[in-house]
């Protein structure tokens, strides 16, 4: 019998290139427009609030951390808690812990939108609000769709009677998406937070 690869993660895979190709296109924007206006940049980059981005983006990073535990309990084909402690959550605990921290990270974005409109940087006001608000907004409406996703797994957990390889997989696809939505931000922040 030949051993073929699973078809969903391939498909995920293959999508996820295509994904990549997006983001690409957000950055390459990003880089024209700060290289023909590069006063412009160093002025509204300097009003950004680095260090809430900072922390804001270690809890997207944390909830890599807490998806990839519960892709562990998914391989052992462990949906729930055995006990209390972290060491014997399930997939759907630790899944939970990463929609909450994706939330939070979701509404920092929000928060962080008001307070530079407040400001007067808005999507309309120059190319660099609309190179901000692009990037990072279609990064956020990517981490809602994760979320999304989170719900959807956890609950495919509860409606099964058994916990088995396909629901595994799934678990196992949104943690590809996951990370690779959390990759994506350490790039911008990078790009947008650190190099001035």
């Amino acid at each position: 019998m030949v051993n073929r690869p699973n078809t969903v993660a391939v498909g995920t895979i293959v999508w996820l290139g295509s994904e990549v190709m997006f983001f690409a296109g957000l950055f390459a924007i990003y880089f024209t427009l700060r290289s023909t206006s590069p006063e412009l940049w160093e002025f509204e980059a300097g009003r950004l609030n680095v260090p809430y981005a900072t922390v804001n983006t270690i809890i997207l990073v944390l909830s890599s951390f807490s998806c990839q535990f519960g892709v562990f309990a998914a391989e052992r084909l462990q949906s729930r808690r055995t006990g209390w402690k972290p060491t014997q959550w399930g997939m759907v605990e630790w899944f939970f812990v990463s929609f909450a921290l994706g939330a939070v990270f979701v509404s920092g974005q929000v928060l962080e939108y008001a307070t530079l409109v407040s400001e007067g940087i808005t999507l309309s006001s120059n190319a660099y609000g609309s190179a901000f608000y692009m990037t990072t907004g279609f990064h956020a409406l990517h981490v809602t769709g994760g979320l999304i996703a989170f719900l959807l797994v956890i609950g495919r957990a509860f409606a099964v009677k058994t916990f088995g390889h396909k629901e595994a997989t799934s678990a196992i696809v949104v943690s590809y998406y996951w990370h690779f939505v959390d990759v994506v931000w350490i790039g911008l922040f990078l790009v947008i937070y650190v190099l001035k």
